[in-house]
């Protein structure tokens, strides 16, 4: 452990036991971001890059094995198309950029996603050779939404079902059924699911996967977020009481009375009562 991630750990109190294992983000606000400094939205985007980057080295300090990131949705391609055309071009230019840094950090990166049209077949041939290059990587794995929209990866999943149920490879649809059939089978389950700018909402993005997570909804506009404030959803995750659908009774202690403390005395007239 470095010097570094000690830092980070002991600035904010983490226990590194019970860090999230799985840590989804959908990063909002460039837009806003990019208008409050008097730039348009697509320097609000490359601004974006610094702050996913800084993330992803205070995810690795942390000890988060699995990193998702929300770069761009189904729904994104009816935004104006020289934004759209930006953005295309933005990721594959950063995967060019920095595929050599997150393989250095052992960093294993994959796509969920549709791969068809509209996406550049470039841009494809581009994502696959970034997850060949990085399959084996073993430290932590970024997983990169793109094209990407639950409700189409649940309907993907369940044409699979239907097709191989079809063939007679499926006999029965569970939920392990249709996990096995997802964008990427091998996702856990998402533990911390963090949404920035402010907004509160979903906006279509790993419903099935975040089943369970634990929601924070933080003020700070994408291009300013960074690792501090990763470690400080993480401060507040730990404070949580994950209980997964089950409940505990846990009395408040300060409801009870003191075990040394004698019961009140019953009223006038009451049973067991004496008068003065």
């Amino acid at each position: 452990m470095t010097h570094r991630e000690t830092d980070l750990l002991a600035r904010h109190g983490i226990d590194r036991g019970r860090v999230p294992a799985h840590v989804a983000l959908i990063m909002d606000g460039n837009g806003r971001w990019a208008n409050r400094q008097g730039l348009t939205r697509n320097e609000g985007h490359a601004a974006g890059e610094a702050a996913l980057f800084d993330t992803v080295e205070g995810a690795l300090e942390l000890g988060v094995t699995d990193l998702t990131v929300y770069a761009f949705s189904t729904e994104n391609w009816r935004r104006p198309p020289s934004e759209v055309r930006f953005l295309l071009n933005f990721n594959e230019s950063l995967l060019l950029r920095r595929a050599d840094e997150l393989d250095e950090r052992g960093v294993r990166v994959r796509f969920i996603g549709r791969r068809g049209r509209p996406v550049p077949k470039r841009l494809v041939a581009l994502i696959e050779r970034t997850e060949a290059r990085t399959r084996d990587n073993a430290r932590m794995t970024l997983r990169i939404a793109f094209n990407y929209g639950a409700r189409a990866e649940l309907v993907d999943a369940m044409q699979r079902a239907v097709d191989d149920a079809v063939a007679g490879r499926l006999q029965k649809v569970d939920t392990d059924a249709v996990a096995a059939r997802l964008s990427d089978p091998d996702m856990p389950d998402v533990d911390l699911l963090i949404r920035t700018s402010g907004e509160q909402r979903l906006s279509n993005y790993l419903l099935w996967q975040a089943a369970y997570a634990e929601l924070a909804f933080v003020d700070t506009l994408w291009p300013d977020f960074d690792r501090e404030t990763l470690a400080a959803c993480v401060v507040g995750y730990q404070r949580r009481d994950r209980r997964f659908g089950g409940a505990v009774d846990a009395p408040d202690p300060a409801a009870a009375p003191p075990a040394s403390a004698a019961p009140p005395p019953p009223p006038p007239g009451a049973p067991g009562a004496t008068s003065a």
